[in-house]
């Protein structure tokens, strides 16, 4: 039989044989572990909560408000600007002295004259006025010599002012003096402001002294040297450059000009009782021969239109009184108020009114058969000559009593009547003084002074030149201010309403309103008056126009607290679950990775 043998090792290979038994571990399951812990759960917890972070730019893109930049350091630039000194424009006065042998140089009465015009100057500036450097210059015009001043950059020649004829009418003398010294206003002034002249003729005994339509003056009587430089210099100050009002020129917020520079003149005739007589008128020629040549004038200050309406009013009650001393009808100025504010006038306001435009009230009132005719009593108990009155920043009234008021209510059906033209137009130049009173203006043609009375002619466009003037300066004035303040609310609005809707129409607007102020600061710093005022008022209507965009008067200007507050309840408690999710897993992460290591470092030192 065959052998059986075990197999045979290989040599390389060692019989097995029992190894010593190593010493067990120590092992604390609650302490060690023996494998490394896992990322996935950790992974997956960080990136839900990385998901919610990345959403919240998104959530606040979702809810933003777009907001249009606005040049806020522009604008406290302007506001800085304008409130720290009163704004001021150039102005030149140029004094001729003619048939005068004084032994007083040039610079002598140049002298006297700034120094005279500095006693009657406000010591507070006064924002519109002229600044107190004025540049003046002499003409000394004698029967031997002429001498001009150096600073007389625009004077006429010597012998051209000695051939008017100041003793003859004073329209006549007007045009005849604009003729010779009209070259030195307007474009040909240069840049130093508009040039106002005051001629002083040594002749005859009587002084006499008169205001043209344009911007000079005309003295004509014997007069010393410290007369004729006084009276010179009062023109200059108190008319030329105040207007001829003695507390000064008016507020420029009492101006009846809307903030859109546009003003509409409504004229109503008010037939009080038609059951007695009905009155019309033919408003159509008195617009276009009295009202258009006003409007043109006045285009530098404000657009104005014009409407016109006949009412019929039955009144329920009066307010007048029989009066024997002067046989007619009497009702006191002292209750105007009550004439004015009552809700029996019933006058109709026009769409072209809608927004910041100003409407000016004038009415005809014709009154009723039973006060016919009716006078208005003023405060010291005379009867008005205009038989009017008017309301500041409304407009005026005009109590027109037919002639023949008593026969017509003789009768027992209403007769129909037209105004006719004569006295239409001396309606319309009661109005017209009225409209120059609402304008801060003297509705009559006299200016006294503490060197003497003054005639002041009367422009058929209702306002002189120099008055233009005047009027221009306060406006731009008052339209800057208006324009800072408005805007400085705009942009302190913005900053403090930071979830404030600013649309790109908006930032324009500021813009234009912007560059249109600096533009009339620029004019106005060059004597250029006109062009000033018609800046200016751009510049405070576009200021108007983004206050008071429709988008900034919306209600959804919300806080940022606001938002939290509505998307909290969603999101809130999603994220905190999601944000606890991730600590708990971060925090078994770093324990579980403790265990790992602590066994770890068991075995290693065993």
């Amino acid at each position: 039989m065959a052998e059986i043998t075990e197999p045979l090792l290989p040599a390389t290979e060692a019989p097995e044989t029992s190894k010593p038994q190593e010493p067990a571990l120590d092992f604390d399951p609650k302490t060690m572990r023996k494998t490394k812990p896992g990322v996935k759960r950790l992974i997956l917890t960080v990136s839900v909560l990385f998901s919610f972070v990345l959403g919240v730019p998104f959530i606040y893109k979702s809810v933003e408000i777009y907001r249009a930049p606005l040049p806020f350091r522009e604008i406290e630039s302007l506001s800085a600007e304008i409130d720290s000194k009163p704004f001021q424009f150039p102005c030149r006065l140029q004094a001729i002295f003619i048939g005068f042998d004084w032994k007083s140089s040039v610079a002598t009465l140049e002298s006297s004259i700034l120094s005279q015009m500095t006693k009657l100057t406000s010591q507070t500036p006064q924002c519109g006025t002229c600044s107190p450097n004025h540049t003046v210059s002499v003409v000394l015009n004698s029967n031997s010599y002429c001498l001009q001043s150096r600073t007389a950059s625009c004077s006429p020649e010597c012998g051209a002012i000695r051939s008017v004829e100041l003793d003859g009418d004073d329209e006549a003398v007007d045009e005849a003096l604009e003729s010779v010294l009209g070259g030195c206003s307007g474009s040909n002034s240069g840049s130093g402001g508009e040039v106002y002249s005051v001629v002083v003729v040594n002749r005859g005994e009587e002084v006499r002294a008169v205001v043209g339509k344009y911007r000079h003056a005309w003295i004509v009587g014997r007069v010393s040297e410290a007369e004729a430089v006084s009276r010179a210099a009062e023109i200059f100050v108190k008319v030329f450059v105040n207007g001829g009002k003695e507390e000064g020129l008016i507020h420029g917020e009492f101006m009846p000009v809307g903030a859109d520079g546009t003003v509409v003149l409504s004229f109503n005739l008010l037939n009080a009782d038609p059951r007695d007589w009905v009155y019309d008128w033919d408003f159509q020629s008195v617009d276009e021969t009295l009202l258009a040549p006003i409007i043109e004038a006045m285009k530098p200050v404000a657009n104005i239109s014009v409407e016109s309406q006949v009412l019929y009013h039955m009144p329920k009650s009066s307010l007048s009184f029989w009066d024997d001393k002067w046989d007619s009808y009497i009702f006191s100025t002292k209750d105007l108020p009550f004439f004015v504010n009552s809700n029996e006038w019933h006058l109709d306001t026009s769409i072209a009114t809608g927004g910041r435009s100003k409407m000016l009230h004038f009415v005809i009132y014709i009154p009723s058969a039973k006060e016919c005719p009716l006078l208005l009593q003023l405060p010291d108990g005379e009867i008005s000559k205009t038989n009017s009155f008017i309301s500041p920043m409304w407009g005026g009234v005009i109590v027109w009593n037919p002639q023949t008021c008593r026969k017509d209510s003789e009768s027992k059906h209403p007769s129909r009547h037209t105004i006719s033209h004569q006295d239409l137009q001396k309606v319309f130049e009661v109005f017209m003084g009225q409209f120059r009173q609402l304008f801060g203006f003297k509705s009559d043609n006299l200016y006294v002074g503490a060197s003497g009375t003054s005639s002041l002619l009367a422009s058929e466009r209702g306002f002189t030149v120099w008055e233009l003037d005047v009027l221009s300066r306060m406006h731009t004035c008052f339209n800057l201010h208006s324009c800072a303040t408005t805007l400085g609310s705009l942009s302190r609005l913005v900053q403090s309403l930071p979830r404030m809707i600013i649309m790109d129409e908006i930032g324009k607007q500021v813009k234009y309103s912007l560059e249109a102020a600096k533009l009339a600061q620029t004019n106005a710093s060059h004597g250029v008056y006109n062009a000033s005022a018609v800046s200016s008022r751009q510049a405070r209507s576009l200021a108007e126009d983004a206050f008071f965009h429709p988008s900034i008067m919306s209600v959804s200007y919300y806080s940022f607290e606001h938002c939290f507050a509505v998307y909290s309840p969603f999101f809130l408690p999603v994220s905190i679950h999601v944000l606890l999710a991730a600590v708990r897993e971060w925090r078994r992460h770093k324990q579980e990775n403790k265990k790992y290591l602590a066994w770890k470092t068991k075995v290693v030192s065993s």
